[in-house]
């Protein structure tokens, strides 16, 4: 194993770059259309300074927090990122065994290769994320099979009605799913041996092509097989009747993914979720929406008892802080983990959850916070940005 030498989870993104195959790279690290609101994520951090304060003793300061009946050592998690094996052996179950290590929750995504019930048995607190099919039976059948893998929490995004532009990705060399095989990818491969070694062939020796194996209760087509325009994909028929239905047919707690809009919250809060996770899939659905930061303060105003979670943006210990004096309860980051896993694997991701926690730590300090609930209730944020 390399050293690691990242400093910071932006690091782990320039060697990524080098590693991963260009397309799977345009993949990962592109918005959808022009990627303005990916832009937009990050810049809106600036929008909200802090405040340090002096002469106070931090030196018993902690960050576990209290979740689902649950402790966990950081306000921090994985969110559901699709394609995780893709960019590396068994990357669904190396991000698992890394959050579990962590003691952080991690997300499994629906759009996974690894079978939902390997992941569970390796990471059992491990949260599991599925997509309304617009078919009732279907949904209820992957709410048994959840079930009855062992999952305890349930997450349900709902900003995927129907496929988005990914421009950048199809103009390096279109790795989409259906993946379809063509000269540009294979000359993209054969200039990455790393990858094509030590992730594709991997792949291919222990279970031939790759299955969307959580696509539905009875599993999912290979990953060339996928229909273009799956009933799974286009999700226009989508209504509040049909979480209400997830809502009776699961039993612990549900969290619906992919809100910017406080009616939404409100309607959420109305069907008796217990959480929503502020996030505009971090710019990889429709591009000029508000920046999920931006959004998160209406969101949390319009939540009453509801625990608000948020996605999108976070790259640094500050703007975890951030986010949560304007109402987080957890903070998830999503593309520099896919980074660190492609570039040096469940170490890579360990390292980097250890990054970003001490950031954390040192801004707890420098604010004058002793626990993440000071951070909450405390004035550690200046006016924004713009405003008098």
């Amino acid at each position: 194993m390399a050293r690691i030498k990242a400093l910071a989870l932006d690091d782990f993104e320039d060697v990524a770059r080098r590693v991963m195959p260009r397309s799977l790279y345009a993949f990962v690290a592109a918005g959808s259309e022009a990627g303005l609101t990916r832009d937009a994520n990050r810049a809106a951090f600036a929008h909200y300074p802090l405040k340090t304060r002096a002469m106070r003793n931090v030196s018993a300061r902690t960050t576990g927090v209290d979740l689902f009946g649950r402790h966990y050592a950081a306000p921090i998690g994985i969110p559901p990122l699709g394609m995780s094996s893709a960019c590396r052996f068994e990357g669904d179950l190396e991000l698992a065994r890394a959050a579990r290590d962590a003691n952080i929750p991690f997300i499994l995504s629906g759009a996974s290769f690894e079978p939902l019930e390997n992941v569970v048995a390796d990471a059992p607190d491990a949260w599991f994320q599925m997509y309304p099919s617009g078919d009732a039976q279907g949904d209820a059948a992957m709410v048994g099979r959840i079930t009855a893998a062992g999952y305890k929490v349930l997450v349900v995004t709902v900003d995927t009605t129907v496929p988005p532009s990914r421009e950048a990705a199809m103009r390096a060399g279109g790795l989409m799913v259906p993946v379809r095989p063509n000269l540009k990818l294979a000359i993209d491969t054969a200039l990455h041996p790393r990858w094509a070694w030590g992730t594709l062939l991997r792949t291919l020796r222990r279970n031939g092509i790759p299955r969307m194996a959580n696509m539905s209760a009875k599993g999912g087509p290979r990953i060339t097989d996928v229909p273009k325009v799956p009933r799974r994909i286009v999700r226009d028929t989508m209504a509040w009747a049909e979480l209400a239905a997830i809502r009776a047919a699961w039993k612990g707690p549900l969290i619906i993914k992919g809100l910017l809009a406080a009616e939404d919250a409100v309607a959420t809060r109305n069907l008796g979720a217990d959480a929503v996770i502020v996030s505009n899939h971090g710019g990889r659905q429709l591009d000029g929406t508000i920046a999920a930061l931006d959004a998160l303060p209406d969101i949390v105003a319009a939540s009453g008892d509801m625990k608000v979670l948020f996605d999108s943006g976070a790259r640094r210990g500050g703007d975890v802080a951030k986010a949560l004096a304007l109402g987080a309860s957890m903070v998830f980051i999503g593309r520099p983990f896919l980074y660190a896993l492609a570039t040096y694997g469940r170490p890579g991701v360990a390292h980097a959850i250890g990054l970003i926690q001490a950031e954390l730590m040192r801004a707890m300090a420098m604010l004058g916070c002793t626990t993440i609930d000071d951070i909450r209730t405390g004035d550690v944020l200046a006016a924004p940005k713009g405003t008098i």
